[in-house]
């Protein structure tokens, strides 16, 4: 544990990390531990889910760098991992690893992590609530709540919550969903042939500005 949260300190361009405590003898990985058995595992054991739980706040303290205090972002073009689904979580954390999702930087913080410490870090994310922000501008958020209601909710859910394979979006920080709704419209990249890229299609950026109003104000 204190060979991997130092090496992912490094990757953080010398930030100081938190202080290391030993990790849990039974939340203790081993490089060939499977992924999901190991997610399967914890989901049946609540002492084996408490201690990578712990394991995943040691592991949060490293990334609230940049994701903040308990997963909620204080930086708009960073995303909140506060209040997602573990299971998403984890399947992003898979996609970065394999090169599906590219972010050099992200790429390299996950593939210094063993198994109990990527599961343990979605459930810690899970368990946490993101800070609500109020609309700056209500009728725009109106006008957003409009189109929501027409069409997203439809994969993610009325609340904006999502699901094990659909992203929780309520709350989510206003400059990272213009930019992905953006990236979304445009088909290019590394996630151009998701179920979004259709649906992205005939968005306006009238339509973009208002449905991010509306979805970073959602609880």
């Amino acid at each position: 544990m204190i060979k991997r949260i130092a090496l992912m300190t490094a990757l953080m361009a010398a930030l100081v990390a938190p202080p290391v405590v030993a990790q849990p003898a039974k939340a203790r990985a081993t490089a060939n531990v499977d992924l999901d058995a190991r997610f399967k595992e914890a989901q049946t054991s609540p002492q084996l889910a408490d201690d990578l739980y712990k394991v995943g706040r040691k592991v949060a303290a490293v990334c609230a760098n940049c994701h903040g205090e308990g997963g909620t972002s204080t930086k708009p073009s960073i995303p909140n991992l506060a209040g997602q689904n573990p299971a998403y979580l984890l399947e992003q954390m898979r996609q970065f690893a394999d090169g599906r999702r590219r972010n050099e930087f992200m790429e390299g913080m996950i593939r210094a992590m063993n198994s109990d410490e990527k599961i343990g870090m979605v459930l810690f994310y899970a368990a946490q609530q993101v800070a609500h922000q109020t609309p700056a501008n209500p009728m725009l958020a109106a006008k957003g709540q409009e189109y929501f209601e027409k069409t997203c909710f439809r994969c993610h859910g009325t609340g904006g919550r999502g699901n094990e394979q659909i992203a929780r979006i309520a709350g989510q920080q206003p400059d990272y969903l213009r930019l992905t709704l953006q990236r979304y419209r445009a088909g290019t990249g590394v996630r151009a042939n998701s179920i979004m890229t259709p649906n992205t299609k005939l968005m306006s950026d009238a339509d973009i500005e208002a449905v991010v109003a509306y979805v970073s104000s959602m609880p």
